[in-house]
């Protein structure tokens, strides 16, 4: 999987929110708000560029204290977030 071209994080009156820039702006018209976790995960799926839920579960559980099986429920979900809303797509 990758983030789709043009959606980035921002910070917006202290919120970590998914926004597009660009012609995506037009067509995404919202923001997805992220706590620090999912905020986290983001910017790590965005440097790895093409990124799998275990990679992202392995880079979860080297950053916080958690257990294998809530770090994958937790990436699972926030990427079923980021399908939902069209951020992402298959690599």
């Amino acid at each position: 999987m990758k983030i789709k071209k043009g959606f980035v994080l921002r910070q917006v009156c202290g919120e970590n929110v998914i926004v597009g820039e660009g012609l995506d702006a037009i067509n995404f018209g919202k923001l997805l708000a992220l706590n620090e976790t999912a905020a986290w995960l983001w910017s790590q799926a965005q440097q790895m560029g093409d990124f799998t839920a275990e990679a992202l579960t392995e880079k979860l559980c080297e950053e916080y204290d958690v257990t294998l099986d809530e770090a994958r429920n937790d990436v699972a979900g926030i990427i079923t977030q980021w399908q939902d809303v069209n951020v992402i797509e298959q690599a």
